[in-house]
């Protein structure tokens, strides 16, 4: 039996994962996609402007320390594109109201709307850990407050940023930010 010329392997063509992809972006767009996970111009210009990062850890490890240095301006710039929590849709009403209530004197008291990490938190336990956290932190003075707050909405960024970056990864735990578009089920405004 007699066989024909064996046909070169196929290859497909490279694809960036999306750490590569963001290492080449223009600089605006790596910038936006920072925005979107952190809207801190200054936070967003000090991560692109160090690209490229040999990996994602590399990455977030710059995305951590930006966060750290983050100006009481630049954090209330941040806190004030958060969004409120996004509750899932049969929760009953009066969770509804307590949430509202108690994110109403947590905002009176400091101004900005109340961010938390929820990346470790069961969903089925994420009003009450809000509602929790809400009520725990109103007892803080606004210097110790800032500093909590700081600490999350730096937790969520790299949350988000693993996400983007990752494509999957843990399920995000706070909404967007406001006049983002709201990715793959996002956050618990959390």
């Amino acid at each position: 039996m007699t066989r024909g010329p064996t046909l070169p392997a196929h290859r497909l063509p490279y694809l960036p994962n999306p750490l590569d992809a963001f290492n080449t972006a223009p600089a605006d767009d790596a910038r936006a996609l920072l925005l979107r996970c952190l809207h801190c111009p200054r936070w967003s210009r000090r991560v692109a402007d160090h690209r490229p990062y040999p990996d994602l850890d590399s990455l977030l490890a710059a995305a951590d320390e930006a966060a750290y240095d983050l100006s009481p301006e630049d954090l209330a710039e941040a806190l004030a594109r958060e969004s409120l929590p996004e509750l899932p849709e049969d929760t009953y009403a009066v969770a509804h109201t307590a949430l509202s209530a108690a994110h109403a004197a947590y905002e009176a008291r400091f101004g900005h709307v109340f961010v938390i990490y929820l990346g470790d938190c069961p969903r089925e336990e994420a009003l009450d850990r809000i509602l929790e956290g809400i009520r725990s932190r109103l007892t803080n003075d606004p210097e110790e407050e800032r500093v909590t707050a700081a600490e999350e909405i730096r937790r969520l960024a790299r949350s988000r940023l693993a996400t983007s970056l990752r494509g999957t990864g843990p399920r995000p735990s706070a909404a967007p930010p406001r006049g983002a578009p709201s990715p793959n089920a996002p956050a618990v405004g959390t």
